[in-house]
């Protein structure tokens, strides 16, 4: 299976260089799909023209951001000089508080496979 994930130019970046190699998202029903050795398309914000494939290697669970945030140093999810407070209010504005409480949170660890 593989599955489309928009990404803002920044994060894309981090993603092409090797430093974010973890995509966190809400666990919900299309995340819930994913399997280890799927295929994630990230796309580069706004034309979607620049892409790259990653494989992904593991797929792990918490009950919401803040669990992910002391699993994986902030470099591996979002940006390196973010605090734990700046990610969490970030994503807020991404997903509401009863989502997360719902489904969870879930970690794609991953490694890239090709740049298009």
């Amino acid at each position: 299976m593989e599955m489309i994930v928009h990404l803002h130019p920044e994060i894309f970046e981090l993603v092409r260089e090797g430093t974010k190699d973890v995509e966190v998202r809400v666990y919900d029903e299309k995340r819930r799909q994913l399997k280890v050795g799927d295929t994630l398309l990230f796309l580069k914000r706004p034309d979607d023209k620049e892409k790259i494939r990653v494989e992904v290697t593991n797929i792990a669970l918490y009950s919401d951001f803040r669990e992910v945030t002391y699993a994986y140093p902030m470099e591996r999810i979002y940006m390196k000089d973010t605090t734990q407070d700046d990610y969490l209010a970030l994503m807020s504005q991404f997903y509401k508080p009863e989502e997360v409480l719902e489904n969870g949170v879930v970690a794609l660890e991953f490694q890239i496979l090709s740049e298009e």
